[in-house]
């Protein structure tokens, strides 16, 4: 079930764009269906086994559909391509949403029926060890930059083990011709020309016919691999923060985040850079540049190429620098389903200017640069540097009165940089600076963007309505309102980690996935201690669920940055895991006790859909905020358990 969830927010991100952007949609489609299978579990009609047809039509859907966007709103920016292609987004977006939302309901009925032949905890316990199990997987075929191929293939091997161990039914031929369906379906993509898969994207790659060639991820346009000759013809102005050195000699150390394919490398040799760190989060892009590259930057003794967040890099490495240069390392994905973090989010904070700052020899210089799609993000950039400084940043931009390119540029010494132009604001009110607590650098005002605020509410008034006409009246989730609210807190808590230990330890796929299997194995613990030990009373581990938030609350998330690597990974892997831990040892004494196991299961999940909702006010409040409302929650949860029935009967008829 969870590879399935994760094999499916990867995917279909990278076929429809608008979910490279929010795919926390697919998450909610996921945790609807998932919470609704668990109510079915009592259903006369076992609807597992239309699961692998219901994936098939889901695939075939986004294999003819793609979607690619140009959108941008007043309010928030998305990097699309130059046109738009596809069904229009009011279209396709809840196609995806409702079949997501059915696949995942069909697998997780199946997960339900077993989940009822066990006692609660003992199911839950199981339940815990497959999604490890689950996550470890997918993690591996990360690893191995794996085409969907390899996940179709994993998915239709589980799915013929379980289907065959049931009695033959009708059309149970039509269910393998699906698999068979399915698998050649990522095949065809998997090994169309050009195409190729790496933790973050799918990437295709196009001879231009004029030397170069293109780069788009996610079906979009990302970058171009071209000599350096070719380049300084056709874009001078990456030459720039070389030509307004005031020292005439080459930089000694140079450092650029977001080297991609090689071509910043490129431009820094033939400046003249003696020593040069190239940082790239993606490791088929620096390959891609290594192979293709016609100047091959990657292969001279000169260059050091390090795979990592270049947030993480600057926060890691003693190293001073001539000139730190941020080349275009604009993401086009966000770090996971659950989150509104883009990969290059805690690059552009105010917190990481002051890092790269503090990274410079003295005369050096800062560079930025990129092709912005509005002039007040611009404006946004360029307000940080003033404030990190001291003065306006050198400027020079070609159309960013409409949100062109820009290169921006400053430094701590005023004679460092020999500006044609300084930085004037053309928005008023400037932007302020994007912060760890608030790393939304593409949202201009603090505030939930109107696109969100209708989808969101749909997402609701369609659950409700799912819910109702699939499961039944909700009369027997009364009883568990208690475990409604704690999937919702436990979802934003769970949220929050996988954020901070973002700005941690880098917003890198790798980082994700321990964070995500800490969890779990987290929860796996709280459910063994659960199963040994029984407390006495379940107010005692509410207080010290609550003084777990307090400590994480008042230990700002930044002020842990100043730490050596070891003492930051124990001080903040203590932080986040000891709510997480608390939090399972009430859900698990909770859940012991419970009658019904699959319904109360059901509601615990639809909370966490609502959580996945709540998170999105921290757009408006930042990710620190989030643990008062938590808490919030958590006593809720409190404060409905403590008249909540205990052993409710299992419906009639029922094993």
């Amino acid at each position: 079930m969870l590879f399935v969830e994760l094999a499916l927010i990867r995917w279909i991100g990278s076929n429809v764009i608008y979910l490279s952007y929010f795919s926390n949609f697919v998450l909610l489609g996921s945790f609807l269906g998932i919470g609704v299978g668990f109510l079915r579990a009592r259903a006369k009609r076992d609807l597992f086994s239309w699961a692998p047809i219901a994936l098939t039509l889901l695939v075939l859907f986004v294999s003819r559909f793609p979607v690619t966007i140009d959108r941008s709103g007043s309010n928030l920016l998305f990097f699309g391509d130059f046109a738009r292609s596809g069904l229009p987004m009011w279209a396709t977006l809840p196609v995806i949403f409702l079949v997501v939302a059915a696949v995942m309901a069909m697998i997780a009925e199946g997960v339900a029926r077993r989940f009822a032949e066990f006692e609660p905890l003992e199911a839950y316990r199981l339940d815990i060890i497959g999604s490890i199990a689950g996550i470890v997987a997918f993690a591996a075929l990360s690893f191995a930059n794996a085409a969907p191929i390899a996940w179709g293939i994993v998915v239709a091997a589980l799915f013929a083990m379980l289907l065959a161990s049931k009695p033959r039914r009708i059309g149970s031929a039509a269910r393998m011709v699906a698999l068979l369906i399915l698998i050649a379906a990522l095949g065809a993509e998997s090994f169309a020309a050009g195409n190729s898969w790496s933790p973050y994207y799918k990437i295709h790659l196009a001879d231009n016919g004029d030397g170069t060639i293109g780069v788009s991820v996610n079906g979009i346009p990302h970058q171009i691999i071209e000599s350096t000759a070719q380049r300084q013809a056709s874009e001078p102005f990456y030459f720039l923060p070389y030509q307004h050195r005031s020292d005439p000699t080459p930089p000694e150390n140079v450092l650029i985040v977001g080297a991609g394919t090689g071509g910043d490398v490129g431009i820094a040799l033939e400046e003249g850079a003696s020593n040069i760190d190239a940082v790239e989060i993606d490791p088929r892009l620096k390959d891609f540049g290594a192979e293709l590259h016609p100047d091959q930057p990657y292969e001279n003794p000169k260059v050091d190429v390090v795979v990592t967040d270049g947030r993480a890099f600057l926060q890691q490495t003693d190293t001073e620098y001539d000139l730190i240069i941020f080349a275009l390392p604009d993401s086009l994905t966000l770090v996971s389903g659950q989150s509104s973090l883009r990969l290059e989010s805690y690059l552009f904070t105010l917190q990481a200017m002051e890092s790269a700052r503090d990274h410079l020899a003295p005369g050096g210089a800062f560079a930025m640069y990129n092709y912005y799609r509005q002039p007040w993000l611009v404006d946004r950039l360029a307000n940080t540097l003033q404030v990190v400084y001291g003065r306006p940043p050198c400027a020079d931009s070609y159309g960013a009165q409409s949100g062109g390119l820009a290169v921006l540029e400053s430094s701590l010494d005023p004679s460092a940089l020999k500006c044609s132009a300084t930085w004037q604001p053309v928005t008023s009110p400037v932007p302020a600076p994007a912060t760890d607590n608030h790393p939304f650098l593409y949202l201009r005002r603090d505030a939930i963007p109107g696109f969100y605020g209708v989808t969101m509410l749909l997402i609701l008034m369609a659950s409700l309505l799912v819910v109702r006409v699939v499961a039944g009246p909700f009369r027997p989730m009364r009883g568990y309102l208690d475990l409604f609210f704690m999937g919702a807190a436990f979802l934003m808590l769970e949220t929050k980690n996988v954020v901070q230990f973002a700005l941690l330890f880098g917003t890198t796929w790798f980082v994700n996935a321990l964070v995500f299997a800490g969890i779990l194995l987290t929860v796996l613990a709280a459910v063994e201690v659960a199963r040994a030990v029984r407390p006495k009373s379940s107010a005692r581990l509410y207080g010290a669920l609550l003084a777990s938030l307090a400590v994480a609350w008042l230990v700002p998330t930044s002020s842990l940055l100043s730490l050596a690597l070891p003492a930051r990974f124990v001080v903040a892997t203590a932080i986040a895991f000891t709510p997480v831990f608390l939090a399972n040892l009430v859900f698990a004494e909770r859940f012991r006790s419970t009658g019904d196991s699959t319904t109360a299961f059901g509601a615990n999940l639809l909370g966490a859909m609502v959580g996945g909702l709540l998170e999105y006010s921290a757009l408006v409040i930042g990710y620190r905020a989030l643990l008062p409302v938590v808490a919030a929650i958590y006593g809720l949860a409190f404060l409905f358990g403590r008249d909540a029935p205990r052993g409710i009967p299992a419906a009639e008829g029922a094993p």
